[in-house]
């Protein structure tokens, strides 16, 4: 299933150029797959409850086109491969005229205790529903 989040960029966000920092496409990533895992039911507060943490170990990133200020960006995040102990996202930014502007290919470790360990069926059903 894909997740859509929308965002207006604002000035703080955009380098001189009046693009979106670099930098600031992680945060858009990270705000997106946050509120992906919240329509889940599995936030980042619950997963510590149980134990587990997700961890990002790769990113592989393709800048495509500008995203401009006050402009909205829309943030598709999936899950393309899922395993008990990893997984593989994909986060898509488009522009407000549907345009893909970055793309991204998030590796994911599933942690428990500090290690790499296969999750329980409670968190693995919530997560199938990304993919």
């Amino acid at each position: 299933m894909v997740k859509d989040y929308k965002k207006r960029i604002y000035g703080f966000e955009c380098d001189i150029y009046g693009h979106l920092n670099n930098a600031n496409y992680l945060h858009l990533l990270e705000e997106s797959r946050s509120e992906a895992m919240w329509d889940i039911d599995m936030p980042v507060d619950k997963l510590l409850e149980l134990g587990w943490h997700v961890y990002i170990h790769r990113y592989e990133v393709d800048f495509i086109k500008p995203l401009m200020l006050e402009e909205f960006a829309t943030v598709r995040s999936t899950i393309l491969e899922l395993n008990r102990a990893r997984s593989k996202w994909l986060q898509e930014v488009y522009n407000s005229r549907d345009e893909l502007c970055f793309q991204a290919f998030i590796y994911v470790v599933h942690v428990k205790d500090g290690k790499p360990a296969r999750v329980p069926d409670e968190i693995w059903e919530r997560f199938l529903l990304l993919k």
